[in-house]
């Protein structure tokens, strides 16, 4: 609402303190996503003990295939020449009848809370492979494909 340039302004000055006043504490009337309220929820582990996570937000169903974004911290972080990796994420889709995977892109982090990033991995050409027990796939796939009540 615009202020007449006729008004003083020590009235302007004070109608604009008013106008942010009443943004800020209709700002703070909004409801806030619920605390505490998890991003990824843990899925299972890995035959070598990683832990397996989706974000629940990620999951679409298409008939017999599934896509989600999928993470996995290692136990035992893996040493490579640029340091400690402990985490990968990765943007998959799962066929369920051919329990195959397709991966979109795969993220690996040196620090994950620190979005330090070691390397992201597109496929050129992505195409379904097999799901492995030893990876985050195998976990993904059983979880994800699972019976639904």
């Amino acid at each position: 609402m615009p202020i007449p340039s006729s008004t003083p302004s020590s009235i302007r000055r004070c109608a604009r303190a008013a106008l942010a006043l009443t943004a800020v504490t209709s700002f703070a009337a909004v409801p806030l996503p619920a605390q505490g309220a998890p991003r990824w929820q843990e899925i299972g582990r890995t035959v070598t003990g990683n832990a397996v996570f989706v974000d629940p937000r990620t999951i679409v169903r298409d008939g017999d295939r599934v896509s989600a974004t999928v993470r996995s911290t290692y136990g035992t972080p893996s040493m490579t020449p640029k340091g400690l990796i402990t985490a990968s994420r990765a943007d998959a889709t799962f066929d369920c009848t051919r329990k195959a995977v397709l991966v979109r892109e795969t993220t690996i982090y040196l620090d994950e809370k620190k979005g330090t990033i070691y390397e992201r991995r597109v496929p050129q050409n992505p195409g379904y492979g097999p799901v492995f027990r030893s990876n985050f796939s195998g976990v993904a796939l059983e979880y994800l494909c699972a019976p639904r009540p």
